[in-house]
């Protein structure tokens, strides 16, 4: 081989040899999904449970003590345990816990009455006041309460039956999805008009939550584009909801649809909806004033029934939780699952990276390198995932981006692989199928992958 041949040849293997260690570095990097401090090497059925890194003495102290109360039962009005009384009067559950079992997430029954945790359902009327509160039923209030004390009537059960839709991959592989429909029964308190939609959510798992409050607002919204500038076919939109402490409209990030604003208002909101327990926040319960005259008297456990200080011991804790590390990064299905992730554009919603800001008072929040996959902005998901209901700045199509961090961990955590708001898709591959709106040019490439290719991919998601 002449001179000149081989220095070309060792300067193309010197090339590749350090792209090669650069993307070995890059991936081992991104192993780190909550950074430094908040990511967590621990796969087994608490994943999801694990306290970050670099917290100080006190705030590991209030750490523990807020788990404790996560996972605590609340009981009726008096109770020897005074702290935990207050429960209801009508609720969906007894404990934060219940259901976020083991800090992850909830599930539909697969059969119409069969066994459900961590599903709830929404009630809004549709068409009055764009961008404002969600108005609340006059009798039902805003949530639909499956559970009550006794000598109380819970609001109503639901039953969920299920059409089976079929279709096919471009190369012959058959497929099967699965449209829920909801329907109330045994309603306690009369009938509910029909302009009045049901919106079904399902528990999601709550680490890194913390993480995704840090991120700067700035760096949030200039990934939106209202009126797809950019012809990218992607418009993702901030929702700005109603903030209780600033008494103002601020950022959402929260909840399937963005719709609330911190980690403390969310589980606030969660403790009022569904636990029927107020707080300083939200100091009236979801029992409305037609139902308590259709009630015997009851006794109220405090108030507020949650106290600051518990409310706050939970908050820390959730914010406090650190995600699971990625997986099998080293594996050649993860690489190609990657590259496909990209070329797909699913990163055009489900933003891989940022970086969280340098202000929080939980200083080990703070500038930390994170792989969320989420953009924490409301899209367009297609009429087939539209629940119709508004909230606040998003409409009846519009969902918030959920982050992708630990979605293969559910089955070892929560043992099962239900996944979107409700609980639909039985896994990841039904999941990307359910795509439409403005993820429906991803979800087409996806149907023309080749099995080994749609193989990758989901392997892929699932190590993230």
């Amino acid at each position: 081989m002449k001179r000149r041949e081989v220095n070309i040849v060792l300067f193309v293997s010197i090339v590749l040899w350090c792209w090669q260690c650069t993307y070995s570095v890059d991936l081992r990097f991104e192993e780190l999904s909550g950074g430094i401090n908040f990511t967590s090497y621990n796969f087994s059925k608490d994943a999801f449970g694990g306290q970050a890194k670099n917290l100080s003495r006190n705030e590991s102290r209030l750490f523990q003590a807020g788990n404790v109360l996560f996972r605590e039962n609340w009981v009726a009005a008096p109770a020897s345990v005074e702290s935990l009384d207050g429960l209801g009067p009508v609720f969906n559950a007894r404990s934060c816990g219940s259901c976020h079992f083991k800090d992850g997430r909830g599930a539909p029954p697969d059969e119409p009455n069969g066994t459900r945790f961590g599903l709830l359902w929404r009630l809004n009327i549709v068409g009055e006041n764009p961008g404002e509160t969600p108005k609340p039923h006059p009798v039902y209030g805003s949530q639909i309460q499956d559970h009550a004390l006794p000598r109380v009537k819970p609001d109503a059960q639901v039953e969920i039956q299920y059409d089976t839709l079929y279709g096919q991959y471009t190369d012959g592989t058959p497929y099967v999805l699965y449209q829920p429909h909801y329907h109330l029964t045994e309603l306690a308190y009369g009938e509910i008009d029909e302009e009045y939609k049901l919106s079904p959510r399902i528990a999601p798992q709550v680490a890194g939550l913390g993480l995704l409050e840090n991120i700067p607002e700035a760096d949030i919204l200039a990934n939106e584009d209202v009126d797809d500038r950019d012809g990218d076919g992607i418009s993702g939109k901030a929702n700005y909801v109603w903030n209780v402490l600033e008494e103002k409209k601020t950022l959402g990030r929260f909840g399937w649809k963005a719709n609330q604003p911190t980690v403390l208002q969310q589980t606030a909101g969660a403790f009022n909806g569904d636990m029927g327990l107020t707080s300083s926040l939200f100091p009236e319960d979801e029992f409305t004033p037609y139902q308590e005259a259709q009630s015997v008297a009851l006794p109220e456990g405090g108030s507020p029934e949650v106290s600051d200080r518990q409310l706050d011991r939970i908050t820390l804790y959730i914010k406090a939780l650190a995600v699971p590390a990625k997986r099998n990064t080293d594996q050649p299905e993860y690489i190609q699952g990657r590259s496909l992730f990209y070329e797909l554009s699913c990163e055009s919603c489900h933003t891989a990276s940022f970086t969280t800001g340098s202000d929080d008072e939980i200083t080990a929040l703070n500038d930390q390198k994170i792989y969320c996959y989420t953009d924490l902005l409301l899209h367009d998901m297609g009429e087939g995932l539209a629940d119709n209901s508004p909230d606040f700045e998003a409409n009846g199509r519009e969902w918030r981006t959920p982050p992708l961090w630990g979605i293969g961990l559910i089955k070892t955590v929560n043992k099962h692989t239900r996944l979107l708001h409700d609980g639909r898709a039985r896994n990841t591959e039904q999941a990307i199928l359910w795509h439409g709106g403005e993820a429906k040019t991803s979800k087409d490439k996806f149907t023309k992958l080749t099995a080994e290719q749609r193989k990758a991919l989901i392997f892929f998601v699932e190590s993230l």
